[in-house]
Formats: C-alpha cells, sequence, structure tokens
C-alpha cells in the first residue's frame, strides 16, 4: 500500500463511516474501503536518485510531483462467493509541510480523504506523514516507512509492518482482523525488472515487479488452534506512470472462523 494504496503506507486508515461491510452473494458498487486505498498508496515506486525534495523526473516509476491522477478499478472476492466492485481515485497536489519539523515532502490524496507525504533521495522513496479524514493533523511515521528503496534491482529488500486488509472473523465484531490485531512485518523484494503490463488504461513497458511477504498468526478454529496465515502482496510499477497493478492475497486455508479474499487493483485512467 502500498498504494498507493491504500498501498502501502499503512498506519491504517479505518472504513469510512457509513459504509457497507460487503456485497452478499453478488456485486455490489459503492466507494472504497479506505484499506483498499492503503493497499494502493502504501506501495509506492522509485524515481532516480533524488536530492532532498527537488522534483523527480517524469520518467521515474513514481511520479510525485503535482499535477497527476490515476483511476484504479478495485475489485475484492471474499472466500464466502461474496464480492465487492468500486472504484479509487488519486492524484498527487506538490510539495508542502505536513508538520513541524518534517520539512517539505511530496502530498498525495486519495478520494476518501487519505492524504500522504512523501520523500526521495538517494536511498530510495519513502513515507513521513499520513492523516485520514478524521484526525485533525497529520501524523508522523516513526520511523519513515519505506515504499521502495534503491538500488532498483532484482534482490533489494527492505521491510514495513502491514495490517491485515481482507481477513474477517465470521461471529465477532467489529468482524475486521485489522481493527483487532497489530500490523505484522512484511518483507518486500524487487522480482523483476523490464516487464511488460497490460490494464485497462493500456499496454506499458519498462516495468517492475515488487512482492511483500509475511505470515499472520491467528486463532483458526478449534480443531486447528492458532495458524500462520499468509499475507500477500504484488505490485506492478511502470516508468513514466507509477502504480499500474496491484494484488493482495490472504487465504484462510479452510478455517471455520475465518474468512479471506483477494482484492486486485488495475489502472484504467492516468494524467
Amino acid at each position: 500500500m502500498a498504494p498507493p494504496s491504500c498501498t502501502r503506507g499503512a498506519a491504517h486508515p479505518t472504513p469510512r463511516r457509513g459504509a457497507a461491510r460487503h456485497a452478499t452473494r453478488g456485486t455490489a458498487r459503492r466507494r472504497p474501503l479506505c484499506a483498499r486505498t492503503l493497499l494502493a498508496t502504501a506501495t509506492l515506486a522509485a524515481v532516480a536518485a533524488l536530492a532532498g525534495c527537488s522534483p523527480p523526473p517524469a520518467t521515474g516509476y513514481f511520479p510525485l510531483e503535482s499535477g497527476h491522477r490515476w483511476t484504479y478499478a478495485v475489485r475484492s472476492d471474499w472466500e464466502n462467493q461474496t464480492s465487492e466492485r468500486s472504484e479509487l481515485l488519486l492524484e498527487t497536489l506538490g510539495e508542502d509541510r505536513p508538520t513541524e519539523g518534517l520539512g517539505p515532502a511530496w502530498h498525495r490524496r486519495s478520494d476518501d480523504g487519505v492524504h500522504y507525504w512523501l520523500k526521495a533521495d538517494d536511498s530510495g522513496i519513502y513515507r513521513v506523514a499520513m492523516r485520514h479524514e478524521l484526525q485533525a493533523e497529520p501524523e508522523p511515521d516513526q520511523p519513515p516507512r519505506y515504499v521502495l528503496k534503491m538500488p532498483l534491482r532484482v534482490g533489494t529488500e527492505w521491510k514495513a509492518p502491514t495490517p491485515a486488509y481482507l481477513l474477517r472473523r465470521h461471529a465477532e465484531f467489529p468482524p475486521e482482523i485489522r481493527n483487532t490485531h497489530p500490523p505484522v512485518p512484511m518483507t518486500y523484494r524487487i522480482e523483476a525488472l523490464g516487464l511488460k503490463v497490460g490494464t485497462p488504461a493500456g499496454d506499458f513497458s519498462d516495468c517492475l515487479r515488487v512482492k511483500g511477504t509475511a505470515v499472520i498468526r491467528l486463532f483458526a478454529d478449534p480443531v486447528n488452534g492458532f495458524r500462520d496465515l499468509p499475507l500477500t502482496t504484488t505490485e506492478w510499477y511502470c516508468r513514466g506512470v507509477g502504480l499500474v497493478k496491484l494484488q493482495r492475497d490472504e487465504p484462510t486455508q479452510n478455517s471455520t472462523f475465518l474468512i479471506g479474499g483477494t482484492t486486485v487493483m488495475e489502472l484504467t485512467a492516468w494524467q
């Protein structure tokens, strides 16, 4: 999140007040949950070595300067055959100062009211603060959260905490695991460079793929007791465009107490 998106940027916003939990036996169209916003913006890709916060070149893998907009189709499918469909809009707002002491940072915003501030230097791109719609002031990241580290080559790794975005309990309130279980460490790794990726917005070349893996230990059911469940994020970034696709997988491995699922985000329009 990100995400973006969403991202990979978690300190994790809560869902929009009044939003339905999920569709029953079918498809629902509504505004996206903030968790999906995190999946998008929480996973940001890198630009080449930058000095301070000077505007990065447009040929970078994640444009930060003002005036860019990305629209994504978001599809979430759960193991109980329910699903959600929605649209997510992200935009860049240029440089400002989120809080005293942080200095200027690149400001991004999702259409459900989540704001992110990022910096870039020779070590990569990292998030330094965020604010969701119920917060009066931005909350600094301590320490800053890398979203993609340099060098941009296969094998580069870094870590960042992640919540369970999709896992839910059948019979507890609130059902979302992320509301009661702390984030767990996820290891991100650049898996491939020079890829071609097709999306509803078009076909892109010179793309890189990042994969994040983690496990979360939860009580699965009385028969199996506690079990380590996998959390996996795969992201594709393309030069000059940014994030074009993201997939998050959180299976329950046949738990009777839990339900998991998959979320896929694909770029439908950008500028």
